[in-house]
């Protein structure tokens, strides 16, 4: 330990003027982004909407149930508290690395009774009472910008968190859309399986009011009662597919499974999905996707801990002082003789061990490069799922476009069999063979519409766009 007592101040002062090792942070490239995305959807479809990222996008499908649900799930869903509180925690440790850059005090008192050797008293009573009391000082000097960097990194990990938990809400918000809208689909195919067992029934019994008349056979029959049998065959599965969306729905909102029966009990339609989504360009793609942000801050966070290990390569200097006062009875605990300080300026000479610190180095410049991978990466991937929901919202909603006008031609070639089976003029198995043709088409247009609307919240979804209010704010840049 060297004493400051004669140091000048001037000199001091210099020792706190020092430099920030390491890399500094710059934006990474991203790959050459192009200047729009590929336009797939239909141009008759309409004009384009406002931007996705311009307000909650499950508002757009005008459902009040659906618009309630992800307003409880996003104020009680826990893996969204699991994420805040992630988030809570890299603000601590962000708040915990900042007091490094200033003086650590404590103080300490004790009283107690000690009892010496005779080689240890020299002469003096063996026995005594100590009282003592002290206030110490401790300060780290950040000649060469560990504790900054330290910082640096601490900062830009609470960021990455802050992030993560905007990425987690929409993966929240987008499960409980598409877990909502397959609710609704599922319902509807169990009306139009029930509808279509009814119809089954209705036929049924034409045939055996025409065995009773001696105008039809026992084979109708037969054909009649199985086909009737496998209609009913298909509400189960549909019944369970009912139960168990509105199972998640309740669980992703915090709530035991069974909470939200009765509030979803009744059927209601298919939420209707915008005919045209705005994209924006890529580069307010990558702007706005969390995912794109929190890989970048882990990028600034781990180029700043390479600064952290190559202050090692430099000794550490900090600054000791104590003020106390020591005594062997309480009464002269205060007295002017029992005054005692010090002053200390430490040096820490690990950096001469060269090749440890040189490894912990090329460690954290790995880590960096490896982020590096990981961001350029996650761009990539960003665009990639974009492009892909664009290209599933435009065909699904023309696969949609097909199915419904085979439907309704379906249903009015259903109505015109049935009247012309009651009037002997087809055979059953013709208006059976429509029946099931109709029946069909429908439950494909009902899976093609709920695929459709599912595709325009993964696009939304994709964007991270609709709820920048629900984010919390990043910690404050620190100076």
């Amino acid at each position: 330990m060297i004493k400051l007592k004669n140091w000048p101040l001037p000199v001091l002062l210099a020792l706190l003027q020092g430099c920030t090792v390491g890399p500094d942070f710059h934006r990474p490239q991203t790959p050459d982004l192009p200047a729009t995305f590929t336009r797939t959807q239909d141009q008759e479809t309409g004009q384009a909407q406002a931007n996705a990222a311009s307000a909650a996008f499950w508002e757009r499908f005008e459902d009040p149930q659906l618009t309630a649900l992800i307003e409880t799930t996003l104020a009680a869903n826990h893996d969204l508290q699991t994420a805040l509180a992630n988030y809570d925690a890299a603000n601590a440790l962000l708040r915990l690395a900042r007091f490094d850059q200033i003086p650590t005090v404590t103080m300490s008192g004790q009283a107690g009774h000690q009892r010496a050797s005779t080689d240890e008293a020299n002469g003096a009573p063996r026995s005594n009472d100590v009282y003592a009391n002290k206030a110490s000082l401790s300060w780290e000097l950040d000649l060469v910008g560990r504790v900054r960097r330290s910082v640096e990194s601490s900062r830009s990990a609470a960021q990455a968190k802050a992030s993560d938990l905007y990425a987690m809400q929409v993966a929240v918000v987008s499960q409980v859309a598409s877990t909502y809208i397959d609710l609704r689909a599922a319902q509807k195919m169990l009306r139009l399986s029930q509808a279509n067992a009814d119809s089954q029934k209705q036929t049924l019994e034409i045939v055996q009011g025409r065995l009773q008349t001696g105008r039809g056979s026992t084979y109708d029959l037969s054909r009649a009662q199985a086909q009737l049998e496998i209609s009913l065959s298909r509400l189960p599965p549909l019944q369970a597919r009912v139960a168990v969306d509105r199972h998640r729905l309740a669980v992703l909102a915090g709530l035991p499974p069974t909470a939200l029966d009765a509030r979803l009990q009744a059927d209601a339609a298919l939420p209707t999905a915008p005919q045209v989504i705005e994209p924006g360009t890529p580069a307010q793609v990558i702007r706005r996707r969390p995912d794109v942000a929190s890989a970048e801050q882990q990028l600034h966070a781990a180029t700043a801990r390479v600064g952290v290990t190559t202050a090692d390569l430099f000794p550490g200097v900090s600054l000791g002082a104590a003020i106390g006062t020591f005594a062997f009875n309480g009464g002269g605990l205060y007295s002017a003789g029992a005054e005692s300080n010090l002053a200390l300026l430490g040096i820490d000479w690990s950096f001469l061990d060269v090749g440890r610190v040189k490894s912990r180095i090329a460690a954290s410049d790995a880590e960096a490069a490896a982020r590096l991978a990981i961001y350029q990466q996650t761009v990539l991937k960003a665009l990639e799922d974009v492009e892909n929901s664009l290209v599933r919202f435009s065909r699904s909603q023309a696969e949609n476009a097909r199915l419904t006008s085979a439907a309704n031609e379906l249903n009015t070639a259903s109505s015109i069999a049935s009247a012309r089976y009651q009037a002997g003029a087809i055979e059953l198995f013709e208006l059976l063979d429509v029946q099931r043709a109709l029946y069909t088409a429908q439950i494909s247009q009902a899976d093609s519409q709920a695929r459709s609307t599912t595709s325009a919240v993964d696009l939304y979804a994709s964007l991270a766009g609709g709820w920048p209010e629900h984010a919390p704010a990043p910690p404050a840049p620190i100076k």
